[in-house]
């Protein structure tokens, strides 16, 4: 017997789409048959993503988003339902990184990092949840699934990545309080935590001889790539997921384990 994951019919919401992680998740489950919402600050570069989807037979619409920004937040997840239709899907993925020593850390940058990676993904969720707990509320058999896009640097602290780390960290937490929460809707929420992963935004990083020194102290010596999530999206993302609820998967080849 065999299984295929079809979204067809379902209505994914992806932040921080316009690149990378944020751009993968978004064409894999276009891939997968869900119309899909992109999301981001980054407008032109989203509609590149969105004709490359529709290239390959895909559909997808674009919202912008500052997930820094309480109204913009509201009016995106608004925007995005008027668009495309009820989100069954959340891909919470939007963040940003900054590699230095905690003593050099400013204000702003203390802001920088936990305004998007931590009170922004925990606003989305939330007016994203609100909309399909009143929906539940109506039918109870629908099922729903919000993905948070945590780190591994969130279960295990990472050198000139203090902040960030705590940031993650936070993630996790707020993952395993809202599959509590709100599980009895039927929302099941949990985390991937990617280890390093070479995208448009790193790859010089790992080029250079300081991410060739970093790569060696990897149990492979190697890095992932966006490809390397595919199958855990899917998964958590799949109704078929239905006892997953609070989880939080590592993906990093093994170096949280070292």
């Amino acid at each position: 017997m065999g299984i295929e994951v079809n979204f067809e019919g379902k209505i994914a919401l992806v932040t921080g789409a316009s690149s990378g992680l944020g751009a993968r998740f978004a064409k894999v489950l276009a891939m997968a048959g869900a119309r899909v919402v992109l999301a981001s600050r980054r407008i032109e570069r989203l509609k590149e993503v969105r004709a490359e989807i529709e290239a390959d037979g895909g559909a997808a619409h674009v919202v912008l988003l500052d997930v820094t920004d309480y109204a913009s937040i509201k009016s995106a997840i608004a925007h995005a339902e008027t668009e495309a239709g009820p989100i069954d899907i959340l891909v919470n993925n939007a963040g940003v990184s900054l590699s230095q020593n905690l003593l050099d850390v400013t204000p702003e940058d203390y802001a920088y990092l936990m305004d998007t990676n931590q009170r922004g993904a925990f606003f989305v969720a939330q007016e994203t949840a609100k909309r399909m707990i009143a929906r539940a509320k109506g039918d109870p058999k629908l099922k729903h699934r919000i993905i948070n896009i945590a780190s591994v640097a969130g279960l295990k602290v990472r050198p000139q990545l203090g902040v960030y780390s705590m940031g993650k960290a936070a993630v996790v937490q707020m993952t395993k309080a809202m599959a509590v929460e709100w599980g009895k809707y039927g929302i099941n929420v949990n985390a991937i935590c990617p280890g390093y992963i070479a995208t448009d935004v790193s790859k010089d990083f790992f080029a250079s001889e300081k991410g060739k020194k970093l790569i060696n102290t990897l149990p492979r010596k190697r890095t992932g790539t966006p490809e390397d999530l595919d199958g855990l999206l899917l998964l958590l993302a799949a109704e078929e997921s239905q006892f997953i609820n609070g989880a939080v998967i590592t993906a990093d080849d093994g170096m949280s384990a070292q």
